[in-house]
């Protein structure tokens, strides 16, 4: 049964990595960021019709990637007809730490409640990318579907925000360091000759280098070291792993994590073109929940 307050539609950005049929299945509407390849423009709603392994070759080739963040117009245009059909919204957002469309969202919000009296506009800010924020849309519909209301369903998973431990090691630290998603003195660490940084979302979901390892083998060694030490509960949560052209290092990462705290599931992914980007080819991530201050470990 439902908690007495009116339905709600879920809506995220294609940041949030989940697989299109899942989406649809689940009535979750997709706003698209923009993406260019050498100046020209594409969005990315299909994440199951991408091809990742074209589109990182490209990035290995030199191919200029760039995007745009989400403004406020295109907010307006894309929650106005759901809010006209009668449904309150909850959106669930890429990390405000590494991207402005966050805002834009707010303003549109600002903007359409002035003109819709009674509806309802709450916005989820996951501090995360990928799997970071996809894996709130999954605990976001499980919530609609057992009836929780839009009110209950946000004020829980603004709880869990602050448990989810995002960890990933990169190729390349020159995407990070040139698209400014990564903060401090540490963007100049990386691309020495076998050197792997690894880096996390900080509690202000900003990326954040806060170590580094001898060779691919031990970075991902690393993360799966970091899921022992932090993760709370495995057996009742679904992980989450994104991958940017590197099947094999995420089948490895698959057999450490089941080894000492397998988890309920494992949801592979690999990353959507935008965050894919910024993070660049051969880029490995790690999703999962902790305790309340998992995001300062």
């Amino acid at each position: 049964m439902f908690e007495g307050e009116k339905m709600f539609r879920i809506i995220t950005d294609t940041s949030s990595n989940l697989p299109t049929d899942y989406l649809r299945q689940n009535n979750v509407a997709v706003i698209p960021f923009s993406y260019y390849i050498n100046g020209k423009e594409y969005s990315c709603v299909d994440t199951e019709g991408f091809d990742g392994k074209k589109f990182y070759k490209a990035m290995r080739l030199g191919a200029k990637i760039s995007t745009s963040q989400i403004n406020p117009q295109s907010y307006i245009d894309f929650f106005r007809p759901i809010l006209e059909s009668g449904e309150d919204i909850l959106f669930v957002s890429m990390s405000s730490g590494i991207s402005g469309s966050f805002h834009s969202a707010q303003m549109a919000k600002d903007e359409l409640l002035a003109d819709f009296s009674g509806r309802e506009i709450l916005l989820l800010d996951t501090l995360g990318a990928s799997l970071g924020e996809g894996i709130f849309v999954q605990k976001a519909i499980e919530m609609r579907d057992r009836g929780r209301s839009l009110s209950t369903t946000h004020a829980t998973l603004g709880k869990l925000v602050k448990k989810m431990y995002q960890v990933f090691t990169v190729d390349d630290l020159n995407y990070l360091k040139n698209t400014g998603r990564l903060t401090g003195s540490a963007a100049v660490v990386g691309n020495m000759l076998q050197i792997k940084p690894l880096l996390k979302g900080n509690e202000d979901g900003q990326i954040v280098n806060f170590s580094k390892a001898i060779g691919r083998k031990r970075s991902i060694e690393m993360m799966a070291q970091k899921y022992n030490m932090l993760v709370e509960k495995p057996e009742e949560q679904t992980v989450g792993i994104a991958h940017a052209d590197c099947v094999e290092d995420a089948q490895y990462l698959i057999s450490l994590l089941n080894k000492k705290k397998p988890p309920k599931d494992i949801l592979t992914v690999e990353y959507e073109p935008v965050t894919g980007s910024h993070v660049g080819p051969g880029t490995l991530a790690l999703f999962f929940f902790g305790d309340d201050s998992v995001r300062f470990k």
